[in-house]
């Protein structure tokens, strides 16, 4: 009879360091802009995603091959999430869509 193994592989972890928090806008200031519209902007720089909205949107962020990263309900203004690792995301805010590169 054969048995199978499993093995755990240690691989770095794509998760955030922490969840979405809020900032000022100023801090955004420097990152590249990746969408904008009317009541959304998505930017990014360095390792983080900064989203600006005018109303409370619910924020999708997953890897490229389509794991979930994270996922929460942002306050109007502008959060920011800080990601452990760089590559491409994409961020899903309600029926937007867009890539972004860290």
């Amino acid at each position: 009879m054969l048995s199978c193994l499993a093995l755990a592989v240690a691989v770095p972890s794509l998760h955030a360091r922490s969840t979405w928090e809020s900032t000022r806008a100023e801090r955004a200031a420097e990152a590249k802009q990746v969408m904008r519209s009317s009541e959304l902007e998505v930017k990014a720089s360095r390792g983080v995603i900064y989203v600006t909205t005018s109303r409370p949107v619910q924020v999708k962020v997953f890897s490229i091959l389509g794991q979930l990263i994270s996922q929460e309900t942002i306050a109007a203004g502008t959060s920011r999430l800080q990601l452990a690792s760089h590559g491409i995301f994409i961020v899903k805010i309600g029926d937007v869509t867009c890539k972004v590169a860290l």
